[in-house]
């Protein structure tokens, strides 16, 4: 994954440059735009496929995603970031990943349009006594021979990630409401808010 990180930092650093020459000519909601969608959905694209990766090589991703918070609010390279990803609403990158992996496997449980190669990674936990806790929606986690790479498959990251959300997300009823209430819980649990 070196060679995709290089080359994300190396384009999205490009194209901040970019933005950052016109700033002082847009708006605050203009600037949001044009990183989100020349930035934002860089960093989102297969985001997915780096659950698992070191914090060294997420902390790359987490610095452009930094960077361009502070050009939509025109702060300083000093400031602190928290508050600004906070005002923007914007998750970090391993609550990017945990997001896009949470609604792949809510759309592979709920939607028959979701992939087929998808839906049968993914088993719902059948207990064999009649517990309180078999209505709680977990899935099985298969276990892995292979701790380096096999923890960072879909059929191991997925229902690990799915089994650690609260009951309340778990069970939406609508993929809009999965969501909201998916977004919700991954900001109060990273910025403690």
């Amino acid at each position: 994954m070196d060679a995709r990180i290089n080359s994300l930092c190396r384009t999205a650093f490009l194209e901040m440059r970019r933005i950052s020459q016109i700033r002082h000519l847009l708006s605050l909601d203009a600037t949001k735009t044009l990183v989100s969608a020349f930035i934002l959905s860089r960093l989102d694209y297969c985001n997915s496929l780096l659950a698992g990766l070191p914090d060294a090589k997420l902390d790359r991703l987490q610095r452009i995603m930094n960077n361009a918070a502070r050009l939509v609010l025109r702060k300083r390279k000093r400031d602190h970031v928290t508050p600004l990803l906070m005002t923007l609403h914007w998750l970090p990158i391993k609550a990017r990943i945990t997001y896009k992996i949470a609604t792949l496997c809510y759309r592979s449980l709920h939607d028959d349009s979701a992939p087929s190669y998808l839906s049968s990674l993914l088993k719902p936990h059948v207990p064999t006594r009649n517990l309180r806790s078999a209505d709680a929606g977990h899935l099985v986690v298969p276990r892995i021979k292979l701790n380096a790479f096999g923890k960072r498959a879909f059929i191991y990251t997925a229902p690990s990630i799915w089994n650690s959300l609260p009951m309340s997300v778990r069970l939406s009823t609508s993929l809009l409401s999965f969501k909201s209430s998916l977004k919700t819980h991954l900001f109060r649990q990273y910025f403690n808010a």
